[in-house]
Order: C-alpha cells, then structure tokens, then sequence
C-alpha cells in the first residue's frame, strides 16, 4: 500500500470524525468584532477586526466616512452585517441598503451628509429579541432650530432581504418626541432577552427608558434622577457597565471661562429599569471631556478630558487613590498626528472585544491610545499613548457595541423566560475552525457572565501541550498551533466550574 494511500485514508478518517464530532455544533456571538474609521472617502478608509486577543488592522475602500456618530453589527459568527454614520445604513459590502438613505429627516443630518453626524453615541444596533433576522437601529440628530435632539427614532432591518445583504422595512419611526441631551446607551434586561435603551433629557436630569422586545419598541417612561441640574451643557459618554449593575455619565457647565465637571454614578435595575444614585463626583480641569468606558470587569471606569486620563475604582469609592490620573496627554511639545496643528489628545472611548479600551482624539490624527490592562488599578493599567498607528486620518468615532453577551439575572424576579432546569448547567457554544487544521484556526464561544475562563488542549497521551487564559466577556480567539503533529487533541474550555470540549484534528 502507497504513502499516498495511507494519508487520504488518515485524512478521510479525520474529516469524517470532525463532522460527526461537531455536527451539533453551535456558534457564540460576535456582534462587536469591527471598528470602522476614516472620514476622507476621497482616500482609503481602515477597519479594525478584534476578536478577544488580536486587534487586526486592515485598509479598505468604503463609502461611508464616520465622525463620532458610528453603529455597526456583525453576526454571531463576526460576520460583518451593516453600519450607519446617522445619514445612511450600509450592508455588508458597504452599499446604501434598499430604502437605508435618508435617516434622521431635518436640515441637520443634511447639512452633515459628507462626513456623517458628529454625535457621540448617536447609534445603536442591537438584534431583534427572538428574532436572529431583524435587527434594531436606535438613532438621533440634531434639532433644526434647537442644538438638542427632538426625536428619538428606531428603524428596523431584516438581514435576509436583498439576497442576504439586508432592507430596511421600517425607517425613522418615533420612538419618543421632545428635547433630549445628545447619546443614548442600552443593557440587556434582567430576562436575558429584551433591551433596555435609555436618553437623557436636554439638561440630563431626567433619563427615558425604552423597551425592546420581541417585535416592540415600548416607551417605559422617564426617571428623575435627582441631580444637580446646570441647563442644557452637559457632556459624556453614558455608560453601562458590562456586568449591567452601574451606569455612568458626566454633566459639565460653564461660568464664564471657568469649567466645572462632575460625575453621576448609579446602580442599575435591569428588571424593572430604575437608577439608584450612588455617588456624585466633582472633579476640576481646566478642560472639558466627553469619554467615558468601564473596564471589562465592571469595576473600573475611566473617563477623561482633553488633557487628563482618570480612572475611577467604582467598587472602593472610599478609598484614598479611588479617583486616579492615569495619564496626561503630551502637551509639552504636543504629540503631533501627523503635524501641527493636528495633535492627539483625549476623546471618545471604546472598550473592545479584546479587553482593551481605545481612545481616540477630539482632531484629525493617524493615532490612536489604548488600555493594556483596563482591569488593574493605577498606572498598572498601562495607558499607551499614541501607540496604534494608523496609514490614514480617524475622527473620534467609536461604536456603541452594549454587551450583547449579558445574560439573565439568575434567580431575579424577572428571570422567568428560562426553565429552572437551566441553571445547573451552561451552554458554551463552542465551535472550533477549519476543522481539520494544519494548527492555525480559531474557536468561538460563550463564557458564563463575569467569568474568566482557560482554553486547553491534550494529546492522545492525555498530556497538556497548550493552555491560554480567556479574558471575561470574551468569545472569539486565533491561534497559531503550528508545532502540534498530525493527530486527533482533545480541546477543553473550563471557566466557574464548567467544563466542555471538542475534538480538534490536526493534519500536516
């Protein structure tokens, strides 16, 4: 018998106990794996594809220019689905979708059409409730005559339509009209299905709730929040932590040249939707800020002005170093990106799929800051100023990507869409490709909230020859595992107690 024979035997063997292995197999999400950036569509644009350990930067030809406002969603596999900029919605290969012009009716988002709107948090898609085909747009503008938003509006999106590159079916439907303050943010509801979408009045002393579920946008009222009110300057990203217990945003005003700030802390009921105010923090800078981002493990939240990086330890409010600056933008000489008058300093902030928070700047720069560590205290977070160099200019657009993997609030009194039955157990969704691999492939999954996890593989022997800590949140990594030999690993995925595994065959 031939050598040649033996291997397709080996190599049909392989495949055939693949697909037995994994024929059941289901996919974790990967909703939040693309960042679009660029503003000059006379020029290339750039994509950033993150999955949980790799930010991958790619350059690309594409229509639609992004300032802050940015919405965009990929599929559970990180197929990249659609995106808006506030004027207009894309479909997965960049064109306008069928009836996807004209968002936001008024003179404002006219007058922004060439570059997109230049609200910070402008946009959010979030996935229909029970409906993997349809998903939500959640967007605002600004007024025509009033600088504050009017309307808060949604328009719906089936994926399926258009020979599966995506039609609107239902565009700038009103989800509420009056004067509200400029950013909306959403959390998973405490059921593990349903959204929870939330505005602020024009001062920021009153937030509206709107309810997503199945095939419905309800308006769930307004709160007062009980806070200081200063009229209608405020300033921030509002944001949920990932864990979906606080909420966090900034308020700002002016007296005369002299700039005062502060910060709202809340818990947040995902059952029944209410604020809780736990703290407020006023803090002084001679600049104004609008970035805000909690880390990964809900504990830290960092926010920022022009000049200054804090970090805010939300979880030890009382201790002495709760309230740090982490870091200072170069100001002396400025850091140039690429030449004056164009320098970097701190803006916007988008916690990723890899753990790290980026931040952009308020200019036109070719640079970009991250958080190493966003999870650890102090300087050991390890700000890197200026560190992601881009071939081309960026705005201070980041995306609103919520938590989409939030699940329900075990054992809360809305946890009533899942049988009790479910909670000894947990689903990990994990799925490992190509399948048979020469060593490089990728595997997907779903950890149980707030929990780490370790990913594993065993030879035939039972002897381990790779581990790799999984970062909370996570759902997607690549691996390059070229010196396994040819043969069949048992791969395990272990996190709060559970464990699952798949047969990965390796072939040379």
């Amino acid at each position: 018998m031939s050598k040649v024979f033996i291997k397709r035997n080996i190599t049909v063997s392989l495949w055939l106990m693949v697909m037995f292995l994994n024929f059941n197999s289901s996919f974790a999400q990967g909703y939040n794996h693309a960042w679009l950036l660029g503003y000059i569509t006379s020029d290339t644009l750039m994509r950033l594809n993150i999955d949980s350990s790799n930010a991958t930067l790619i350059t690309e030809i594409r229509k639609m220019p992004f300032q802050e406002t940015e919405g965009n969603i990929s599929d559970k596999n990180g197929n990249f689905l659609m995106s808006s900029n506030g004027i207009w919605i894309a479909n997965n290969v960049g064109d306008t979708m069928p009836n996807g012009s004209g968002l936001n009716p008024g003179s404002a988002a006219t007058a922004m059409k060439q570059m997109g709107l230049p609200l910070i948090n402008g946009n959010i898609i979030l996935p229909m409730p029970d409906d993997t085909n349809k998903f939500v747009l959640f967007h605002q503008t600004f007024g025509d005559i009033t600088n504050y938003a009017t309307e808060i509006f949604y328009t719906i999106i089936d994926k399926t339509l258009d020979n599966g590159r995506g039609d609107v079916i239902s565009k700038n439907n009103v989800a509420l009209s009056g004067s509200f303050g400029y950013g909306m943010a959403a959390c998973k509801h405490g059921n593990g299905r349903d959204w929870w979408v939330v505005a602020f009045n024009n001062s920021a002393g009153i937030i509206h709730k709107f309810l997503l579920s199945p095939n419905s946008v309800q308006y769930f009222g307004s709160q007062n929040l009980n806070v200081p009110v200063y009229g209608a300057e405020w300033a921030g990203q509002p944001v949920f932590s990932p864990d979906g217990s606080k909420f966090a945003y900034r308020h700002a005003y002016a007296v005369g040249s002299a700039v005062f700030q502060n910060l709202r802390l809340f818990y947040f009921d995902r059952c029944d939707g209410s604020f809780l105010l736990d703290t407020i923090i006023d803090y002084n800078d001679t600049y104004v800020g609008f970035g805000m981002s909690f880390s990964s493990n809900s504990r830290f939240l960092y926010f920022d002005s022009y000049l200054h990086l804090f970090q805010l330890d939300t979880d030890s409010l009382t201790a002495p170093n709760s309230l740090q600056i982490v870091a200072v933008t170069d100001t002396a000489p400025p850091f140039p990106s690429p030449s004056p008058p164009f320098y970097t300093n701190f803006h916007t902030m988008y916690l990723a799929a890899n753990g790290k928070i980026y931040i952009t700047s308020t200019n036109g720069v070719i640079d970009l800051h991250y958080i190493n560590f966003p999870d650890s205290a102090g300087m050991s977070c390890g700000v890197n100023k200026n560190s992601l160099h881009l071939p081309k200019f960026v705005a201070g657009s980041v995306p609103v990507h919520p938590n989409y993997y939030l699940g329900r609030k075990i054992g809360s009194v809305c946890d009533t869409l899942t049988s009790i039955n479910d909670l000894t157990e947990h689903n990990f969704k994990f799925s490992i490709s190509p399948n048979p691999t020469s060593g490089i492939f990728k595997i997907i999954y779903l950890l149980p909230q707030n929990q780490k996890g370790v990913f594993e593989v065993y030879d035939v022997t039972g002897k381990k020859v790779f581990s790799y800590n999984l970062p909370q949140w996570s759902t997607l990594q690549n691996f390059d595992l070229s010196f396994l030999g040819s043969g069949v690993y048992q791969c395990l995925i272990k996190s709060n107690g559970f464990i699952t595994a798949k047969k990965l065959a390796v072939i040379k």
